[in-house]
Parts: C-alpha cells; sequence; structure tokens
C-alpha cells in the first residue's frame, strides 16, 4: 500500500499549496455542476481520485450529487478493497432510504450486488440484482444485467450468462448506449474465451474495443476488456498481440489503481511468459498478481494466483512447488466458490502434478474432482447455446447480405428487361416510321394523315409500355401474398412503388397531347396521392407541391419520379411515427440553367446515424442523382430536408 499512501501524501501536498488540480477538476463546489462524474464525463485524473470523491462528498451539501459521488466511492472501491467498498455501500443504502431516493437505493443495491459476487456469495448477489430490477430506470438494465450475467459465469453457468450479455446489447442498441453495447460485447468475448472459441472471441472483443474508443472514455470495463482480447491471442498463440493488450491494460490499471485488473493480467502474463519458457518473468508476474489480489481481499483472484503459479512449476517440472501453489490454490476456494471454470482447472493441473510426482492415489482423487466440475461447467447445453448465440450472429449479418444482393440482382435484371423490350419497340417504330416517310414522301396531302398514325402509334407504344408495367406491378404483388418474411415483403411492395411510379408516367405520355414529355406538377400530385393512399396515411400526412407547371423530357421525369417516390416513402415510413401528423413539401423549380427538387418534412427528422431498414431506397437516390449528374443536400436538424439540383438537359 505505500504507493497508495505516496500519491495520497502528494495530493495533500498539492491541496496544502493551491495546487488541487484533480480535485477542481473532479469537484468544484462552487460551479452549479459541481461533480463531474468519474469515468462518464472526464478520466482525465490518477490513482487517487478516490481520496479527492471521498473529500468532495464530505464537502457537497445538494443529495443528488451527494448520492451519486457516493455510489461512484461505493463501486469503485472494489477495483482496490472489497470490505472498503462494502462499507461504503451500506452507507449509499442508509443514505437513500433516509432521503426515500427509491431509485437510488436500487442503484445502490446493483453496485452491492456487483462486490458480494466478487465476495463469492453469489446467491446474495443475485438476490440484491433481482430486487434492483423493480426499482432502477430502464438506463440502469444494461449494467445489472451484466452484474447478473457474472453471476451465472461464476457459477459455470455460461449458457445463461451468455443469455444476460444478449439481453444487455439488445437494451444497448434500444438505448443507443454505447458502453453497453461495448461492455455486452466484451461479455461475449470472454464466455467464448471460457468456452474455447477463441476466434470468436478475438472478433466479438474488438468489436468492443471499437465502441470504447468511439465512447472515449478509458474505464474499468475497456481496461478489462484490453485483458480479455488479451486472452483470446494468448489461447491462439499470438503471443506479441496478446503481450501487447496486457502491457495496454497494466497502463491503464496502474493509473487508476484496478487492483482487480492488473491481478487478472499478472495472473495471464504467469501463462504468457510461461509458454515462452520465461519462468523468471512468470514468477514475477505470479507475485505481482497475489500482491494486487490480497490488497483486494478477494478470495476469487487469490485463488487464481496461485493457480497461475502452480500452472506454471507444472510446465517448469518443479513438482513440488506446483502442489504447494495449487493446494493454497484450493484451499482458498470456500465451499460456496461459485467459479467451477477456474476450480475443475486447479484439480485438473494438482492431478498432473501429482502424477508427474508418481503419487497416483491422489493423482486419482484430483483428476475425479475436475471431472465433476467440468461436466458442470463445459455442458452440452452450454456449448451449444453459446454456438447458437454465435450463428445467430453470423446469420443475421449474412442474411441481410444476401437479402440486399438478390433485390439488386432482380432490380437489375428487370431493369434490363424493360430496356431490351423498350429498345425492340423503338427499333420497330423508327423502321416503321422510315417506311412511312420513304412511302409518302411525295404525298404533302398524306403527310399529316401519317403524322397523325405516327403519333397513334407513340401513345399506343406508351400504353402498352403502362399496360406492361402494370402486369409486373400485379406479378409482384401476387408473388408478395405469398411472402410471410417481413423484410422481403416490404422490399416487394417497394418494388411494385417504383414500378408504378414509372406506369405513371408512360401514362401520361399516352393521355397527353405531347409525346416526348410529362408536366411534373400533374404528376407529382397523382404520384404522391398513389403512395399516400398506399400506406393508408391520408387522414395524417398531407403533401403540399408548391411549383408552376413544368415539362420535362421522359428521360429525366423517370428518374426524378422514383427519386420522389423514395424520398416521399421514406417521409411516411420514419418520420410520423406513432400516428403523428405531419407535412411533406414538395417542389421542383427552374433556377437559371440547373432544376431544383426540393422534399422537406416536419416529422421527427433521422434519429440516429445507424441505416434503417435494408438501405436500398438510399442506395438507389444516390444512383439516379449520379445519373443525372446531380448534387444532394440532406439537412436532419428539424425534420428531413433534402434538396437536389439537376442540370436542365433541355437547357444544356
Amino acid at each position: 500500500m505505500s504507493a497508495l499512501y505516496q500519491k495520497i501524501g502528494y495530493t495533500f501536498i498539492l491541496s496544502f499549496l493551491g495546487l488541487s488540480y484533480s480535485y477542481g477538476q473532479l469537484v468544484d463546489l462552487n460551479s452549479d455542476h459541481p461533480y463531474k462524474k468519474v469515468f462518464v464525463e472526464t478520466d482525465n485524473f490518477g490513482a487517487s481520485y478516490l481520496e479527492i470523491l471521498e473529500q468532495g462528498f464530505n464537502q457537497v451539501k445538494t443529495d443528488s450529487v451527494k448520492l451519486s459521488i457516493l455510489n461512484d466511492l461505493a463501486y469503485y472501491w472494489h477495483t482496490r478493497n472489497l470490505n472498503t467498498a462494502m462499507d461504503f455501500t451500506k452507507k449509499g443504502l442508509e443514505f437513500s432510504s433516509l432521503k426515500n431516493e427509491s431509485v437510488w437505493h436500487g442503484r445502490f443495491q446493483i453496485t452491492q450486488g456487483a462486490i458480494l459476487l466478487r465476495m463469492e456469495k453469489l446467491d446474495s448477489a443475485q438476490n440484491l440484482l433481482e430486487l434492483a430490477k423493480t426499482k432502477v430506470y430502464q438506463s440502469d438494465l444494461p449494467f445489472l444485467n451484466t452484474q447478473l450475467g457474472y453471476v451465472y459465469e461464476r457459477r459455470g453457468q455460461l449458457d445463461k450468462a451468455a443469455d444476460f450479455a444478449l439481453k444487455s446489447l439488445d437494451l444497448g442498441e434500444k438505448l443507443n448506449d454505447k458502453k453497453a453495447m461495448a461492455m455486452a460485447y466484451s461479455d461475449l468475448s470472454n464466455l467464448f474465451w471460457k468456452q474455447a472459441k477463441f476466434e470468436s472471441g478475438v472478433e466479438y472483443g474488438l468489436r468492443s474495443l471499437k465502441l470504447f474508443e468511439a465512447w472515449g472514455i478509458t474505464d474499468l470495463d475497456y481496461d478489462f476488456t484490453l485483458y480479455v482480447v488479451g486472452n483470446n491471442y494468448l489461447a491462439l498463440k499470438d503471443y506479441e498481440k496478446a503481450r501487447k493488450y496486457y502491457e495496454h491494460s497494466i497502463i491503464i490499471g496502474e493509473r487508476y489503481g484496478f487492483y482487480n485488473n492488473l491481478s487478472d493480467v499478472y495472473i495471464s502474463l504467469v501463462d504468457l511468459y510461461t509458454y515462452l519458457g520465461d519462468f523468471e518473468n512468470a514468477m514475477e508476474a505470479g507475485r505481482n498478481a497475489v500482491k494486487y489480489a490480497e490488497l483486494l481481499e478477494n478470495n476469487f483472484m487469490i485463488m487464481r494466483s496461485w493457480l497461475a503459479i502452480g500452472k506454471m512449476q507444472n510446465k517448469r517440472g518443479n513438482c513440488a512447488e506446483a502442489i504447494e501453489g495449487l493446494r493454497k490454490s484450493i484451499n482458498v476456494a470456500t465451499n460456496d466458490f461459485g467459479d467451477a471454470y477456474y476450480l475443475s482447472d486447479a484439480y485438473n493441473q494438482l492431478g498432473r502434478a501429482y502424477a508427474k510426482n508418481n503419487d497416483y492415489k491422489n493423482a486419482y482423487s484430483a483428476f475425479s474432482v475436475y471431472d465433476s466440475l467440468k461436466n458442470e461447467v463445459f455442458t452440452a447445453e452450454a456449448d451449444h447455446r453459446i454456438s447458437q448465440l454465435r450463428t445467430e450472429f453470423d446469420v443475421a449479418q449474412k442474411e441481410s447480405t444476401i437479402m440486399l444482393q438478390q433485390t439488386q440482382i432482380r432490380k437489375q435484371q428487370t431493369r434490363q428487361h424493360l430496356i431490351i423490350i423498350i429498345t425492340i419497340l423503338l427499333l420497330l417504330l423508327l423502321l416503321l416510321a422510315y417506311k412511312a416517310i420513304s412511302n409518302n414522301i411525295k404525298k404533302n396531302k398524306l403527310l399529316q394523315k401519317k403524322n397523325a398514325e405516327k403519333e397513334f402509334l407513340l401513345k399506343e407504344i406508351h400504353h402498352r409500355v403502362k399496360n406492361n408495367l402494370e402486369i409486373v406491378s400485379s406479378l409482384l404483388s401476387l408473388q408478395a401474398a405469398r411472402i410471410v418474411d417481413p423484410n422481403i415483403l416490404e422490399a416487394m411492395e417497394q418494388s411494385q412503388h417504383r414500378v408504378h411510379s414509372m406506369g405513371m408516367i408512360h401514362q401520361k405520355l399516352y393521355l397527353g397531347e405531347k409525346l416526348s414529355t410529362v408536366e411534373m406538377k400533374d404528376y407529382f400530385i397523382n404520384l404522391t396521392d398513389y403512395i399516400i393512399d398506399s400506406y393508408g396515411k391520408n387522414s395524417q400526412v398531407t403533401v403540399d407541391i408548391v411549383m408552376d407547371e413544368l415539362e420535362l423530357d421522359v428521360d429525366m421525369a423517370i428518374p426524378i419520379g422514383l427519386i420522389v417516390n423514395e424520398l416521399i416513402t421514406n417521409s411516411l415510413k420514419y418520420a410520423f411515427p406513432e400516428e403523428r401528423k405531419g407535412n411533406i413539401h414538395l417542389a421542383l423549380k427552374l433556377k437559371g440553367d440547373l432544376l431544383v427538387l426540393e422534399v422537406n418534412d416536419n416529422g421527427i427528422g433521422m434519429q440516429s446515424e445507424k441505416p434503417v431498414g435494408t438501405g436500398f431506397g438510399t442506395h438507389l437516390v444516390d444512383l439516379l442523382v449520379k445519373q443525372l449528374d446531380g448534387r444532394m443536400i440532406l439537412v436532419t436538424n428539424h425534420g428531413t430536408s433534402v434538396s437536389i439540383e439537376f442540370q436542365n438537359i433541355n437547357a444544356a
């Protein structure tokens, strides 16, 4: 503890000299926000932060701030000494009861549960955590579920521990809580490691670290995840990467005084140096592991530290020293020691040491206990659940990719078929037109009649193209009726809308007076009426089309129509949830040589950066904008506003 006392003394000297930077950084009694919460609002402090928090707790007057500081004291003291942490927790439970603060009382119960499980009082920890569920906010539940997962992990019930990690992940995604998601991935990495699925362990550990680094706070759980990733790399025999992650973890642990993480890492370093044949450094790491575990007064860590030393001595061939270390490890484990995983490993190593020492009777006895404990941990059910969990994640990601690719392939094939049909019809039209002009060039009186025939043929072509598109739309509708999967059904219905929007262009062409241009305002009115009616939002959403009459060439009208279809559809699907009423503004205007398309809504705006749905509609809009050499501006502050500028082909 001498290093700790030196840091405390250093803090006292700085305070005496008026240089207490860390104290002012965390607790400022003159501020409207007197407590900058540790490992949430800041991580810019050193190992003396617990002493600083205790000083701040004794001086602040606001109950909510005192409760927040006290809970942090209780929780983070468990990284140095479990008994001290429990004292602060009991103080917090009494204070929150006195102030009738039910939510805070539940939070202190979660903290107490976290401490009790590390004291190997797993049943008491579980009961407290279950009681706290009814008191705290939903935002507290990911952390609570993480602690429940640790309880089941300590019991060797890895399948149930994985279920709680998955619950935390689901809640983290729902609440957009990156810390909760990072902790869930970290727990899954640790569980994969215990199930000897090391490549999966690395994958999920790196996902966790990426989220922690995006969150931007270096805390206890980030430190632990570095250790877990190192363990997986060590199991894969990638010793250099394992060492890198262990050394990073040690730097953080020493900075903040995370004795539990430091003991964990030094235990793993014993294994690392043993694999490398560096027994001197392995023994030094073992002594450090025991030192930090004893400072914690944590039997679980002490047991594991002696286990690591015993395994190292076994590898070294020192049977007597191995037996001594392993017996210490097993003796530390009380009758209610919950973690059969490490206890089974201890008996396995002890059996090997006895066997090497030709003490076969004791070896047989140790192996018998090992077999019994191993069967508790590595059950078929646990292995199946862990494998199933991995499969669920992989399949979900692969199915999403496959569905997107299949949808794109179908769209490309449909477009190719349409292009071929239209090309053939156009070639036929040109042939007929050529013959008509050749045969009647000398018959001026019949020119008007032939022109009328040509106009009729063009209209008939557009009519038939429109009818063919309606047939395609009907086929999509019939196919959709047989689809159960909601994602595929939605994709089919959106495809139907896109085909219908193109059909409406051709309908305008054969009904209008002009065969090569479309009046866009009237087209937008009909298109938006169709889309709103399709989604049944006539009474909920109104569309204002603010523009003058404007005629565009069909080659430009079709892609613009598809863009408007996608943007209006997105607004209807995502901007007005829970029957929210709203308005969509639509306009297409000439601005010099440019056409400007505006689609704005007063909905809820974009709530997260994560894509919603398959993302195909957004991709289609990007492709169409690029096809027209356009430029798109997206604003999501108040509702969603999209502005797209195109080069006016007619003007060009």
